[in-house]
């Protein structure tokens, strides 16, 4: 017969064998079972006290975006031999601007909700919302500062430049725009595209969320999990094609942007939550910090409270010694004296 150790079999269901460890399974039961004791009634005001800096940062980024969108971005050089790959025509967006803040933003918001609703843990609802707002914000700040810096002009900036088809020149070659001067603005922003950056930045952290929640990665086998995971990214890389079909942005633009918003989104997310294929990475950070500490009190309350009850028992033990001692000492004295008695002596 081949023993196993305790510690042998948790590495070997770890590493080697496919086994899973029964005393980490009840320990995450035990710990989704303490669930719903932190709510927003509860706990909420607790918990954004402590993020209030955060919250501050929030708010200047948003008026770092609004500045970023206000001031002029680089007119870069554009000769007229480099118009040829600058004459797509002039369209709208499939994509309005407008929905960008609802499919990555309010949607995530709608899901995290829901999952709050379930699961009654503030920290989870919480920490989801300030990281999600984080990704699209600091994606947002880096890609506008991007696309002033950069000034390149998107597919359709001849009809943005030159809106009858006219082009003017300047004696070094450079185009003389008579275009709306918004218009003109605006076609010197192409790279990257914050459509697919923002998109990437709040369906990708959504992605990430749901793949924890889900656990993705259990090493269970369940390849249809990731369909739900693959979801937000297929929406958000179709954004992302949607620009390309527009003639608002080279391809370039698109892949640098999806690479941005993703990244941001990840770092973001790790923030808050372990990554999805840990054991834990179905709760925040802090939820299992607040257990920790919990069970902490709990172990230091006990310590006391056996302390208190060793020295109780401690001091009936001594009472109980001196009694014992005070009746064998009153039985010596009155032996004594019976003998003594008996002798004569007294």
């Amino acid at each position: 017969m081949v023993r196993i150790s305790a510690t042998d079999g948790a590495r070997f269901s770890s590493v080697n064998l496919p086994l899973i460890d029964t005393k980490n399974e009840e320990e995450l039961r035990m710990r989704e079972v303490q669930l719903g004791s932190h709510t927003v009634s509860s706990h909420g005001y607790a918990v954004a006290r402590t993020h209030k800096h955060d919250w501050l940062i929030l708010l200047l980024l948003v008026l770092i975006v609004a500045v970023l969108n206000i001031i002029h971005p680089f007119y870069r050089y554009v000769g007229k031999d480099m118009m040829t790959g600058l004459k797509y025509p002039l369209k709208s967006n499939t994509v309005p601007v407008w929905a960008v803040p609802l499919y990555a933003g309010l949607l995530p918001m709608v899901i995290f909700l829901v999952v709050y609703i379930r699961r009654r843990d503030v920290y989870d609802l919480h920490h989801a919302i300030l990281g999600l707002l984080f990704s699209i914000l600091v994606t947002a700040v880096i890609t506008d500062a991007i696309k002033d810096a950069v000034g390149r002009p998107r597919p359709d900036f001849f009809w943005r430049c030159f809106p009858d088809g006219k082009d003017v020149y300047d004696t070094l070659g450079n185009v003389v725009c008579h275009g709306d001067k918004n218009i003109i603005k605006e076609g010197h922003k192409s790279f990257p595209s914050g459509h697919t950056s923002g998109s990437f930045a709040g369906l990708g952290f959504l992605s990430l969320y749901l793949s924890g929640k889900i656990k993705a990665f259990d090493r269970a086998g369940h390849i249809a999990k990731l369909c739900i995971v693959f979801l937000p990214l297929l929406f958000a890389s179709l954004v992302g094609v949607s620009r390309v079909d527009d003639y608002w942005h080279h391809w370039e633009d698109v892949f640098a942007g999806g690479l941005l918003g993703l990244t941001v989104a990840t770092f973001c997310y790790l923030q808050f939550f372990p990554p999805p294929y840990h054991s834990e990475g179905w709760g925040p950070y802090a939820y299992f910090k607040m257990l920790e500490e919990a069970r902490d009190m709990t172990q230091a309350n006990r310590a006391q409270n056996a302390g208190q009850q060793g020295q109780s028992t401690e001091s009936q033990a001594e009472n109980n010694n001196h009694g014992c001692m005070g009746l064998t000492l009153a039985r010596n004295h009155s032996s004594t004296t019976f003998n003594d008695i008996e002798s004569g002596t007294r």
